[in-house]
């Protein structure tokens, strides 16, 4: 029939038609999340000669150190060289940690980039990341068992990965946090509760039903509602250090043992006026004590913080000694955040890339144009269905699969040209 099509014609027309620029956009977002996670870390040489590494890309090897055994963590260029054909756990990124490749917890494998390691890493942390569970519910992710979309978000603090669902509060809707600390750390470093309720991306309120600390600061209460209406509050026993109580302590008026005359009045007077601007110093130098003398609650809920949130946190002595005590003064460290580490890998990265594919674009006519975009498109379906087959199995790709890619490739290539029949007219 006279202007029918075929079937190929009509799934032409369904197919999107995507640009060239579409394509470079594509995959230039790709690749900058890529650099993003791995472009602070080196791809060839161990980074165990760093020693503790303030943050890097991290992997666990299920196939040397499965579950039973004691956790590991080996770094990028190890993962590679390695560990290529072995079961991964990409951990994304991990703080202050030292590769452990080839160490007394592999029994069997010896690191071939860097031999002569210590038995084990003393101050590495490892938690159930290291064997592929994450989240209060210790399921896998991806979990072919768990059919509710959620994303997973790390607590900056433990740097565990939890489901959204599972945080006690949902994320912001917009999504415009940087960074989650969990229900677990938030209960742990309860300073952070008075921060919450002024900086917080989704702010705690203190109208709400829930644990409040009073406006002088001495404890602290649970807000109680009584028949009339009224708010009475029961003092409640602090569990964090508060900083400068000692000071306060010493400080401290003792109350007169004989009978009150006027000049012995006075003088109590005159010590408690003293004792009030030494207080009053004293909260001026520490920014944890002007926020707890506003009106804050603690919930068991974790907490999503905007950027910068962490260069409004206290620096003074005492502060400084409660993080130490806690082992969270990375909190006060800029360069610590994911974000730093990404940007940093990014920077790097630019630096050393150029765009060879939009140079040889520009010095082209139409008619090469064309044929380069089908040639890069072949190459991009051909690859990405090549490299699916190695993230089905969960494994590393190796430098010798790529390079048999592309002689295939070129191959493939050749018997095409080959085969052309050509015809003069």
């Amino acid at each position: 029939m006279a202007g029918a099509e075929g079937p190929a014609g009509r799934q032409s027309e369904l197919e999107p038609v995507v640009s060239l620029v579409d394509v470079l956009e594509e995959d230039e977002e790709l690749e900058n999340e890529a650099c993003a996670v791995l472009g602070g870390s080196d791809s060839e040489k161990c980074s165990y000669s760093q020693g503790s590494v303030k943050r890097q890309a991290l992997y666990a090897c299920s196939t040397c150190t499965p579950e039973g055994e004691e956790p590991a963590g080996i770094c990028l260029a190890c993962s590679y060289e390695c560990h290529g054909s072995h079961k991964l756990f990409e951990l994304y990124t991990k703080r202050n940690f030292r590769c452990d490749c080839g160490n007394s917890k592999f029994k069997n494998l010896e690191c071939k980039l860097l031999p002569d390691k210590a038995k084990i890493n003393s101050g590495n942390k490892y938690n159930d990341n290291f064997f592929g569970l994450y989240c209060i519910c210790k399921r896998p992710y991806p979990d072919p068992e768990d059919e509710i979309p959620d994303e997973m978000i790390q607590c900056v603090v433990c740097e565990d990965w939890f489901h959204g669902r599972h945080l006690g509060a949902i994320p912001p809707e917009s999504g415009d946090f940087q960074e989650m600390v969990c229900q677990a750390c938030m209960k742990r470093c309860s300073f952070l509760w008075p921060y919450a309720a002024q900086l917080a991306v989704t702010k705690v309120s203190a109208e709400d039903d829930g644990l409040a600390l009073n406006v002088d600061g001495t404890g602290d209460q649970e807000v109680i509602k009584s028949e009339n209406g009224d708010c009475q509050a029961s003092t409640l026993k602090e569990d964090v250090p508060e900083p400068g109580k000692d000071a306060d302590k010493e400080v401290k008026a003792e109350p007169p043992n004989e009978p009150c005359t006027s000049s012995s009045t006075e003088s109590v007077l005159q010590t408690a006026f003293k004792n009030q601007n030494l207080n009053t110093g004293l909260q001026s130098d520490c920014k944890l004590r002007e926020f707890k003398a506003k009106h804050f609650i603690k919930k068991d809920t974790a907490t999503y913080w905007p950027l910068n949130w962490r260069s409004k946190l206290c620096t003074c002595k005492d502060c400084m000694k409660m993080y130490g005590d806690l082992d969270i003064l990375f909190l006060t460290d800029e360069y610590d955040t994911v974000l730093a580490y990404e940007n940093k890998g990014k920077v790097d990265q630019a630096a050393d890339r150029t765009d060879p594919l939009m140079d040889t674009l520009s010095s082209m006519n139409r008619v090469q144009q064309v044929e380069l975009i089908c040639e890069y498109n072949d190459l991009k379906t051909e690859l990405k269905d090549y490299l699916k087959r190695f993230a089905d199995e969960g494994t590393v790709v190796k430098r010798e699969d790529i390079q048999q890619f592309f002689e295939e490739f070129q191959s493939r290539k050749r018997r095409r040209v080959d085969g052309m029949q050509y015809y003069c007219s």
